[in-house]
């Protein structure tokens, strides 16, 4: 009987924690995105506005579903009663109503939605829900990161939640090796080095597991990298002999293919790739020991050539220097010049870079290596080390660029910490889905 209340006790309280994320959600939707929540995929909604009281009330009836879930039944607080159905998803509610309910609730609750029960645990792991927000145009921005050799952990900054990743099972040659990583689609690559060549290891989101991934048709390191949506592009880099390329491949997070593209004009390593303007960038890096490269290219996806821009990252890269930090965020680049600490920002029309205001932390003492710099949603976000009397942690600051520039400094928010880890961040990655 203890056990059985136990387990009882047990789902009310994840549901209404469920329950509580999905209210706020639902309680901030009475637009016309809410209308199309409310329709569903299969349906168009004609309603461009809801009464205000609509939401509240729809907040109400799913308060019921989802307590019924956890068997629940019974009387509530306006006396009425509510039974559940065994052969809905939600009882009470059409499939296809719940379902854009729970697209809803946060990433993070997932793993709560799937002890509920098997018909719960088989939605989440079909991974349905994460094409439905995709449609619905809802997007969770989470911080990806490994600082140390336990592991890979996820932070939600919305929830301020860490979660550590299942362990790798990769052997102990890459495991010790340098890595990169980016995050495409609901994915994220790390790339590495096992004893014979170079490997990939994917972790999906949705099935949270990692999986050996399909190489690419010419294995590099150090090589620059973007992502647009589900799919990526990585180029130049070096391959495992030392040789610098300037070959360039996309991969596709559905299929999980690499194809090549056209070289770039100039090889290069140690570079950073992004995307501006639904075009792929690629800058820095040197294209030998001795040689840095100021200039940039330009991929565009619809013609498929590759564009020199001249003078587009005029900062010298050291062969002991980080790759660029940059970023993007409502389609505007932003990087870290390492020597000054300082935030610039890409003047697309003139092709030139101006001051904005300093770091958090200091990039210079380590040449940009160990320090994250990425682009969270609709804020740049630094990820770095910081030693204090009760230790060693990592700390994330984030600003949002809408915020201005205020006396010559920007307003860095620390919006996470993650302490008694090294002050090294050896990967790091932000997956939006």
């Amino acid at each position: 009987m203890t056990h059985n209340v136990m387990i009882n006790l047990t789902k009310q309280s994840k549901v209404s924690v469920i329950y509580h994320r999905l209210q706020l959600s639902l309680s901030l939707s009475r637009s016309h995105l809410f209308s199309q929540f409310l329709a569903g995929p299969r349906q168009h909604a004609r309603r461009k506005t809801f009464p205000a009281s609509f939401a509240g009330d729809l907040t109400i009836e799913i308060r019921y579903r989802l307590y019924a879930l956890s068997g629940l039944q019974g009387r509530v607080n306006d006396g009425r009663r509510r039974y559940g159905s065994s052969d809905s998803l939600v009882p009470g509610l059409v499939d296809d109503v719940a379902l854009n309910c729970l697209a809803w609730a946060c990433r993070s609750d997932y793993a709560s939605l799937s002890c509920i029960n098997t018909k719960f645990n088989k939605l989440i792991k079909s991974g349905y829900l994460y094409e439905l927000r995709k449609q619905l145009g809802i997007l969770e921005h989470w911080v990806y990161l490994v600082c140390d050799l336990r592991g890979w952990e996820a932070f939600d900054p919305v929830s301020k939640k860490w979660m550590t990743l299942p362990k790798m099972p990769c052997d102990e040659c890459f495991n010790h090796a340098d890595k990169e990583s980016l995050a495409v689609g609901s994915q994220l690559l790390v790339f590495g080095r096992e004893l014979l060549d170079f490997a990939i290891w994917k972790y999906s989101a949705i099935h949270r597991s990692w999986v050996k991934c399909q190489g690419m048709n010419q294995p590099r390191c150090l090589f620059g990298s973007g992502s647009l949506g589900s799919i990526s592009i990585v180029a130049g880099g070096s391959d495992k002999n030392g040789n610098v390329l300037k070959s360039a491949e996309i991969y596709d997070s559905e299929s999980g293919r690499w194809e090549m593209l056209p070289n770039m004009h100039t090889p290069r390593r140690l570079c950073t790739g992004f995307f501006l303007d639904s075009k792929f960038y690629v800058i820095g890096g040197m294209s030998s020991p001795t040689e840095s490269l100021t200039c940039g290219e330009e991929y565009d996806l619809e013609t498929g050539k590759w564009r020199k821009i001249e003078g587009m990252f005029p900062y010298v890269n050291r062969a002991a220097q980080a790759p660029p930090l940059v970023a993007v965020v409502d389609n505007q680049l932003y990087a870290v010049e390492y020597l000054t600490n300082m935030v610039k920002k890409y003047d697309k029309e003139k092709n030139t870079w101006d001051v904005l205001g300093r770091l958090p932390v200091r990039a210079d003492s380590s040449n940009g290596w160990g320090l994250a710099f990425k682009a969270c949603g609709k804020e740049l976000l630094v990820v770095g080390g910081q030693r204090g009397p009760e230790g060693e942690g990592i700390v994330l600051n984030s600003w949002s660029p809408k915020s201005g520039v205020k006396n010559g400094t920007l307003d860095w928010k620390v919006i996470g910490v993650k302490e008694h880890v090294g002050v090294f961040v050896y990967n790091c990655a932000v997956m939006g889905c």
